[in-house]
């Protein structure tokens, strides 16, 4: 029986933090699950080819911008299941065996609980709060991995080609076919410590809000980018 999963990075100069994120995947690479993982670039000027090449990743490059990144790693894709995951996520130790059962289980699509690696009481209270936004409302963020059937993919039409809430997009695609995968995440709290947690979560609601409301991806982004530290691809999540 051939492995299942391709493991889907969405990079831009990425090198410092993918390391311990390949760790992670390695688990599920010793259990015979993952059938490849694939580096989809938006331009790195890093390291992060040469970390590609040394753990034998597929390297897929074009234009920035994470929606069309995820599209084209998913259309180059050849597992039955896809796993997104972000540069600077860490799975846990025994994810692997959840996942597989999930697989076993499921044809609806995962995701994972999320924790902050630090943060204190602010990071605890977010990390609650996107837990329950995605219990509650079926929307979890990218930062939560997507764990997803090639063919319910195809059948929601994938990730849209946009610079902003692509995750987002996917998930109200998926309404009603997303489940907890049982396993939790941890992810960098490095974007909310630097523009803080208040005015990072604020700034954060009111961009879900206006996306929820119809505004344009684009026109998103660019504020986005003015918020943050200018570059979208690496200040990622809604």
């Amino acid at each position: 029986m051939r492995a299942p999963i391709s493991v889907i990075f969405p990079t831009l100069n990425a090198a410092q933090s993918l390391p311990e994120a390949l760790a992670g995947v390695m688990e599920a690479n010793a259990e015979g699950l993952v059938r490849e993982v694939i580096f989809s670039d938006g331009g790195s000027t890093d390291e992060t080819r040469a970390i590609a090449q040394a753990v034998g990743a597929e390297w897929i490059t074009g234009a920035a911008g994470r929606g069309g990144q995820l599209r084209r790693a998913a259309a180059a894709a050849r597992g039955d299941w896809l796993l997104v995951l972000h540069a600077d996520s860490r799975l846990p130790a025994g994810w692997s065996a959840k996942v597989a059962a999930f697989i076993e289980q499921e044809s609806r699509a995962g995701y994972f609980w999320l924790r902050f690696a630090g943060g204190g009481v602010p990071g605890a209270l977010v990390a609650r709060w996107a837990n329950l936004r995605s219990r509650l409302l079926g929307l979890p963020y990218g930062d939560q991995g997507l764990l997803i059937p090639r063919a319910l993919y195809e059948a929601v039409g994938g990730y849209p080609d946009i610079p902003l809430m692509e995750d987002v997009a996917i998930a109200r695609a998926l309404k009603g076919r997303l489940a907890p995968i049982g396993a939790t995440i941890t992810t960098s709290p490095a974007r909310y410590l630097a523009q803080g947690w208040l005015r990072r979560g604020g700034r954060n609601l009111s961009l879900l809000a206006r996306y929820l409301m119809g505004a344009d991806p684009e026109k998103l982004a660019k504020a986005y980018g003015r918020l943050g530290r200018g570059l979208i691809m690496s200040d990622p999540e809604p």
